[in-house]
């Protein structure tokens, strides 16, 4: 496999990572040390583990992406590197903390005065940088962005409730054996990866029917309003088009995302692509006027396989190691609303959905779902799921469908589009636009998961703090289809036609 690469500028605190990296490689991937133990108990029938004496497992730091709003836009790619160098600061502050075990166990305010308190300080320094940045544009800075400069420890089993920060600090006891009641070193997973772990899987059988019910990800289609749909048939990534950049969020960045992301479509998509390169690009699918980006992390099979990027950032210098699987089916389509005919998509109309830091944000903006073949009126987004012999992995991910028939981006990338509401009609001043539905099939081998341990887990890759739980699996897309073609999926999804 190989991967899309341009001439890239690297920012300092990247190449700090990297160095922090390379120190801890080994068995395939990062050295991790153990940092809680914990007990069992049984819930339906499965074993869970529990933190006992729950430590410092990662680091939660509040998401200033997400809390920016109305950045001029000279200023805007400015802002967006100075967030990326805020997420490799995080990278390095949890590098140090998987590595540093040893001195955490002699001194209980280590993770505070090493960790915590070193990295509060660099956040503010950038803070202050994106507040200048933004006044100098002639915007208006929040002056209570300070607040958010601040992080803390947080143990691997407590996952946010909410976008907000609540708790997680940090617990002086250590377990010195280095192993939790079942022997199983909690740090690696014995894969050479820090997470997934047993507790982040559910037997398929134990997820009730028809029990999903989030605030976002609901299916736009249904029986009223414009009941078409258009399928864009993309392939698989036979090209192998791979990169651990992201062009919505950190534009102009190598290594924007920490992890590896699957690519069909636009052949031309990584950090430095203008909205001209991607509109002279080719493109895997097989409508050429559709030269839209459609990209997602990859899921790893943790058997062991040196990949391509296995000493590469953003792969396993940074924990996402592992086999690359690629999907045997990625379905593609776009679908209507139950309320209203839809509007065109504007060109180059970037949207997120799910959230790559739901672990510490919380599950505010979570909605890709696993699920089997043969059971996919069970979803579930917080687990991996275990299907039986002769079924595969599902991932799914409903994009957001509302727009604000202005913007094709927005400062936190999310602010331009919204989900559709529980009667399925837009929010005020939003008008319905086709709903993209990603559905994404696997051929998985089977995790082994007993006693409370897995081996062979597969996992979406991440970034390297948010310890591969299911819950942070997203999908991006970047509008590049032609105005024909547009208009012909308008056309189809209001007339009630399947067309592709």
């Amino acid at each position: 496999m190989g991967r899309n690469t341009r001439k890239r500028r690297t920012p300092l605190a990247t190449k700090i990572v990297a160095g922090a990296a390379a120190l801890a490689v080994g068995g395939g991937g990062l050295v991790w040390a153990n940092f809680y133990a914990s007990a069992h108990e049984d819930h339906g029938g499965h074993n869970r583990t529990r933190s006992a004496g729950a430590q410092v497992a990662t680091i939660d730091c509040p998401d200033v992406g997400q809390k920016i709003r109305d950045v001029p836009d000279r200023a805007r790619g400015e802002v967006d590197g100075e967030l990326a160098t805020m997420d490799s600061q995080i990278t390095d502050a949890y590098q140090r903390l998987a590595t540093t075990r040893r001195a955490q166990a002699g001194d209980s305010q280590f993770v505070q005065n090493s960790i915590l308190g070193p990295l509060k300080d660099r956040r503010k320094a950038i803070i202050d940088r994106i507040q200048l940045e933004i006044n100098r544009a002639g915007g208006k800075a929040d002056d209570n962005l300070d607040e958010l400069a601040g992080c803390q420890g947080r143990p691997a089993d407590q996952q946010q409730d909410g976008g907000g920060q609540n708790g997680g600090g940090q617990d002086d006891g250590q377990n010195d054996d280095g192993q939790n009641g079942d022997g199983q070193n909690q740090d690696d997973n014995g894969n050479g990866a820090a997470g997934p772990f047993a507790d982040d899987f559910v037997d398929i059988n134990d997820v009730e029917p028809n029990s999903r019910d989030l605030e976002n990800g609901f299916a736009a289609n249904g029986d009223g309003g414009s009941t078409g749909s258009f399928t864009a048939v993309c392939g698989v990534n036979e090209n192998n088009l791979f990169n651990s950049d992201n062009l919505i969020v950190a534009p102009g960045v190598d290594n924007g995302a920490h992890h590896t992301h699957d690519y069909v479509g636009n052949q031309d998509n990584n950090a430095f692509s203008s909205d001209e390169d991607l509109a002279n690009a080719d493109t895997s699918c097989q409508n050429q006027g559709d030269k839209s980006t459609y990209y997602w992390p990859v899921l790893r099979l943790q058997d062991g396989t040196q990949e391509f990027d296995a000493n590469d950032q953003g792969g396993g210098a940074e924990g996402n190691v592992g086999k690359i699987l690629k999907a045997s089916q990625a379905e593609i389509k776009f679908v209507g609303n139950q309320r209203s005919d839809v509007v065109a998509m504007p060109k180059f109309l970037r949207i997120i959905t799910g959230d790559a830091k739901a672990f510490t944000n919380g599950v505010a903006n979570a909605n890709s779902s696993f699920s089997c073949t043969g059971f996919e009126d069970r979803q579930v987004t917080d687990k991996y799921v275990l299907c039986p012999e002769g079924s595969q992995v599902v991932r799914t991910s409903n994009f957001q469908s509302c727009w604000d028939g202005q913007n094709i981006d927005s400062t936190n990338h999310r602010d331009h589009v919204a989900f559709v509401q529980r009667d399925g009609s837009c929010p005020n001043g939003f008008q319905a636009i086709p709903q993209l539905q990603v559905r994404l099939v696997y051929d998985v081998p089977a995790p082994t998961v007993e006693n409370g341990q897995v081996r062979n887990p597969y996992a979406v890759d991440g970034f390297p703090e948010q310890l591969h739980k299911p819950i942070t699996d997203h999908n991006d897309f970047i509008n590049v289809m032609d105005e024909d073609l547009m208009n012909e999926v308008v056309d189809c999804i209001n007339r009630g036609e399947d067309c592709q």
